[in-house]
Formats: C-alpha cells, structure tokens, sequence
C-alpha cells in the first residue's frame, strides 16, 4: 500500500490541554465517521470505519514516561 499522506506534529501541551485534545478526538470518534484534524493552517478529514484497531504502549523509566496510542484500520 503506498502512503499517499503522513502529518507529524510534536508540541508541548498543558495536562489540561493535552486532556482536551483527546476529548474532541474522542467526540468525533464516537459521533461519526470522520476525523477533522488541523495542521499548520490546514484542516485535513480523515475516514475512520466502524471497527478500529488500538494499540496502548506505556513506558516508564527514570528520565521520563511515555504513552503511546495508536488507532488503525
């Protein structure tokens, strides 16, 4: 399959904000069957079928965590 799009985006966020990202990405998931991202100005919908596939990954160690999700179809 070739890849016709791959949009990276790395920002520091508030818990606070990083929390409400994931509720609106959270919203849209459950109400249909799209996603409305934004990036760099520019506002890209991505389909999104009725059965996904997730991934969590955490990882904690001395110099920091991180947790990863990943949702594909």
């Amino acid at each position: 399959m070739d890849e016709l799009l791959e949009i990276e985006n790395e920002r520091t966020l508030s818990r606070e904000e990083a929390a409400a990202w994931l509720e609106e990405l959270a919203r849209q998931l459950a109400r249909s069957n799209s996603l409305q991202l934004r990036n760099d100005g520019l506002k890209y919908t991505v389909k999104v079928p009725g059965q996904v596939t997730m991934e969590v990954e955490v990882e904690i160690g001395d110099d920091g965590s991180k947790l990863e999700i990943e949702i594909s179809w």
